[in-house]
């Protein structure tokens, strides 16, 4: 193929509804998860730590394969690559619905984040190869803005199955969704890969990212119970500690790192990564525990939770494009300040929320703010992360950026609980996860002001804040997908070849 698919082609059209299709499941899944997580407590009788599990376990293998998922669809084909990640997505999902306890479950999800991994980098990378260079930017808008919609609808849809069937209905919906993407992606998905593409995969990085990864996910959530001084536990940080220090050694001497250390040498990339690591982080933790709050604090049905956070996703719609040009125009610095500032008001307010208020008075001015800060924070936040890296690099500073985000809620799902006091079985008392859940906000709110505060401190406005002509303009419907559970900066590349950018 050496022209590209037209938009307005059939197939281009067709290529389209695989890439949001096959990409949806993975966004949808981790918000519904969110909203079933009551009822899986309840079916299997688990304790907070479990639940955790639940969503660590989908976390801890995505964060840890999406740079090695982008390396694998370069080298041996997108299109191949893809239909493994939704086969392998797909099959993940049957053994998570059909799982008889909790082990099971976690370790199916765990299998799900690998499928995750695969399919997400090259879902965008098969645009941005497969599609002319002038059409590319509206099919990667209409990629967007379709799985945006898609992502948003996750809590509904999850709400409206558990309430009509079982948690389980989460997961077997992927599976003819799975089928479909394969069907469309055999008959008119073009194959690319990316002919420079040579040298060693780095699986040895890959490897050893889920193994501290593991060891501090299992040191975190296990603490609390276990007793820090247990031998599990400090065998656990152990295991984080120096397999974090030998990753680090081995992407520094590797030829081709599935990290590029170098990348960090740049004040502003390093600035902006650290900026995002603290307010995903603070994101990844409260929006853990806002489903589960509002149904066992609130008695709300598991689709009235899904609809709490339905205000973020309009305003995050409508504004958050608006918000990536004014970026544009007068620098990132004054946004990525004031906004992680209007999320923490918003947080705070979350916090104040009791089980006999109303959804207008309590629920809706907090989600609202918090929505808006988020729609002045997301653009900025993650076009200044790639904006900071040469521009043969874009790619895989969006992918860089990325994993940074998913590590910062993996390990926030893990850590704010225990911080807030919610331990055990206490998620299932209202008096005491009401009480923690506040501790948990106030704690979250302390985050992203101390991250607003940090952007203040290190990020600097360039000289021309110009978007690249071949970059696509993040949309209020790449913002959404932030929202999700594992939420993470979804950008473009500007770099065609390149599929490590998610």
């Amino acid at each position: 193929m050496t022209e590209g698919l037209r938009y307005a082609s059939a197939r281009g059209r067709w290529v389209i509804v695989a890439m949001v299709m096959g990409s949806g499941i993975a966004a949808i899944d981790s918000t519904v998860v969110g909203i079933a997580l009551p009822s899986i407590g309840h079916s299997f009788h688990a304790p907070l730590a479990t639940l955790q599990w639940v969503v660590t376990g989908y976390m801890l293998t995505l964060a840890a394969f999406l740079l090695l998922g982008g390396s694998l669809g370069d080298r041996f084909g997108r299109a191949r690559v893809f239909s493994i990640g939704v086969i392998w997505f797909a099959v993940a999902s049957a053994l998570c619905g059909l799982a008889p306890s909790s082990a099971w479950l976690i370790a199916a999800r765990v299998l799900q984040g690998v499928g995750a991994a695969l399919l997400a980098p090259a879902s965008l990378a098969i645009l941005q190869a497969s599609f002319r260079s002038e059409d590319r930017p509206r099919a990667i808008g209409a990629w967007s803005g379709l799985g945006g919609l898609a992502t948003a609808a996750g809590p509904l849809l999850g709400g409206y199955l558990i309430s009509i069937g079982s948690w389980r209905w989460v997961f077997f919906i992927n599976l003819p969704v799975a089928a479909v993407v394969l069907a469309i992606t055999a008959r008119h998905v073009p194959e690319t890969r990316d002919p420079q593409a040579t040298g060693r995969i780095d699986i040895t990085g890959a490897v050893l990212a889920v193994l501290w990864l593991t060891g501090a996910t299992y040191a975190l959530i296990e603490g609390p119970t276990k007793g820090w001084t247990s031998p599990v536990v400090i065998g656990g940080l152990v295991v984080a500690v120096v397999g974090f220090a030998w990753f680090l050694g081995a992407e520094r001497v590797a030829r081709h790192p599935m990290l590029p250390l170098g990348l960090f040498r740049a004040r502003q990339f390093s600035a902006a990564n650290a900026v995002t690591f603290i307010i995903y982080g603070a994101l990844g933790g409260a929006l853990f525990l806002l489903p589960v709050e509002r149904q066992v604090v609130s008695g709300y049905t598991p689709l009235q939770a899904g609809l709490t956070l339905l205000p973020v996703t309009i305003v995050m719609l409508v504004f958050s494009a608006r918000s990536g040009r004014l970026a544009a125009r007068i620098g990132p610095r004054l946004q990525m300040s004031v906004g992680p500032v209007v999320v923490a008001v918003g947080l705070a307010l979350l916090s104040r929320m009791t089980p006999s208020g109303s959804y207008l008075t309590d629920v809706f001015p907090a989600v609202l703010i918090f929505g808006a800060g988020l729609a002045i924070t997301v653009a900025p936040l993650t076009s200044t992360a790639m904006g900071a890296a040469p521009s043969e690099h874009a790619g895989v500073a969006s992918a860089v950026n990325n994993v940074v985000a998913r590590t910062a809620g993996l390990l926030a799902v893990s850590v704010l609980p225990f911080l807030a006091g919610i331990t055990g079985d206490s998620y299932l008392n209202p008096t005491e996860l009401a009480s923690g859940f506040q501790t948990a906000m106030h704690i979250a709110a302390v985050m992203c002001a101390a991250g607003g505060v940090l952007a203040a401190l290190t990020i600097r406005n360039p000289r021309m804040a110009v978007a690249a002509p071949d970059e696509a303009e993040i949309t209020g419907a790449d913002a959404c997908m932030h929202c999700a559970l594992d939420a993470s900066p979804m950008t473009v590349p500007r770099e065609p070849s390149s599929s490590k950018s998610v």
